[in-house]
């Protein structure tokens, strides 16, 4: 047996019996090591483990996690939720329209699904629940409205894809994923009211709708951060790292002296909360290290890359197997480790057919983003169905008719590439 299906078996079957991803990663590229190099080798781990990880852009990916918490904790939910209520009014649908604008919202603060899920979902689930919506629709629909902060900038796998990836600039990737992301909350919003409508569920006259000046003066700190984060970045002040910096800094701001809901004490525990989350993704990203040095030096993800490019001479046809693997992946896995297991294969399929980098990085992102909240595993659905105390399993009829309608605005991104394009294109960065 070649060292190359060596290495891949013993992924999949670590996988197979629970070993987190990570740990799989590193000891199935030490397999490879030693069935196709030599077992002298091994004494390049160190090293592999720590290139992976010194690297500047990565810096950003603690900050923005610690950003997602401190403003769950200083209240912006809430306050942005009373805002959308001001807005939308009292109508049938109107607190599932609101979940989906401010998962939306919060996604321009921390660029993690799991963390906005988990925000709102602790607003939004009372609420709805009282006016009538069942809590596996509530849980279902705020999952994926929370799975666009995968797109909506700044977002944490698309800092990883832009790393992943030679040549591709981070700036334009945020720009691409903005108006991809506003098209997928677009698609969730019209089952969401559609089936709020044929239900029945809130009726105009149960809930009374808040002041609309007094609810936004209270949401303008949560509604400047996406405008300081992107202001910043289109402006040249800070780079995307430093964008990450001036977050932390304002959501301190925001929670000790604004809106008063953060003390230095619950800040000391962000920051150990925070360390925790970008531990677990750093040690992926370092144990990835050794698996992609031994698939690189035994030829692995360049025979793989050859065996997809020979399925098919349509490119077409190419790419819509590969979104479904992606798809397939993401209902299993979370998107960094997709983004580092499968782009060493990927990019000289997407370089062979001369697909646009930026382009295909916001392609991937929409589907990982679809099974992100599609069962069995499904990380966002897991989060707010804890949070409603359901069942998995109960979801999973309102699962497939919002899949449905994020796939239909996946769908229009693959024919009409200019929809992710046309807003890096018009900002001049480089695509």
């Amino acid at each position: 047996m070649s060292p190359d299906l060596w290495m891949l078996l013993a992924f999949a079957g670590l996988l197979i019996a629970g070993v987190p991803v990570a740990f799989s990663l590193g000891l199935s590229g030490a397999v490879g090591i030693v069935a196709g190099l030599s077992p002298a080798m091994l004494a390049t781990l160190g090293t592999n483990t720590y290139n992976s990880v010194a690297k500047y852009p990565l810096i950003a990916i603690p900050l923005f996690i610690l950003t997602g918490l401190i403003f769950e904790r200083a209240g912006v939910a809430a306050r942005l939720v009373r805002f959308a209520q001001a807005l939308i009014g009292p109508r049938h649908g109107g607190l599932a329209l609101v979940a989906v604008l401010v998962c939306m919202i919060m996604g321009g603060m921390s660029g993690s699904g799991p963390a906005d899920a988990a925000a709102v979902a602790m607003v939004m689930l009372p609420s709805m629940t009282r006016a009538g919506y069942p809590r596996p629709f509530s849980a279902t629909l705020i999952a994926a409205s929370a799975s666009t902060a995968i797109l909506i900038p700044p977002s944490v796998a698309l800092i990883l894809y832009s790393i992943v990836v030679p040549g591709v600039d981070l700036r334009a990737l945020f720009a691409a994923g903005l108006f991809p992301g506003m098209l997928a909350g677009a698609a969730l919003l019209v089952p969401a009211w559609w089936l709020s409508r044929r239900h029945g569920w809130e009726a105009p006259g149960e809930t009374e709708r808040p002041p609309i000046g007094e609810s936004f003066r209270q949401a303008i700190p949560a509604l400047f951060a996406p405008v300081l984060i992107l202001g910043g970045l289109r402006s040249g002040l800070f780079t995307p790292t430093e964008a990450a910096v001036v977050a932390v800094a304002y959501g301190v701001v925001v929670g000790l002296w604004l809106t008063r809901e953060l003390g230095w004490r619950d800040l000391w525990a962000l920051l150990g909360e925070a360390a925790v989350i970008s531990g677990v993704v750093m040690l992926i990203i370092a144990l990835a290290g050794i698996f992609a040095w031994a698939g690189t030096m035994l030829g692995t993800f360049r025979h793989l890359a050859e065996w997809v490019i020979g399925l098919s001479d349509s490119g077409t046809l190419l790419l819509v197997l590969i979104m479904l693997a992606v798809l397939l992946a993401g209902m299993l896995l979370d998107a960094i480790s997709i983004y580092l297991i499968m782009m060493p294969i990927l990019v000289p399929v997407m370089q062979h057919f001369g697909w646009n980098p930026v382009w295909f990085g916001i392609l991937l992102a929409m589907n990982i983003a679809i099974g992100q909240f599609t069962p069995p595993v499904a990380v966002n659905l897991m989060v707010t169905t804890e949070v409603a105390r359901v069942r998995l399993e109960q979801t999973v009829g309102w699962a497939l008719v919002f899949v449905a309608a994020m796939a239909s605005a996946l769908a229009l991104v693959v024919i009409f590439p200019q929809l992710a394009l046309w807003l890096p294109t018009l900002l001049g960065y480089n695509i």
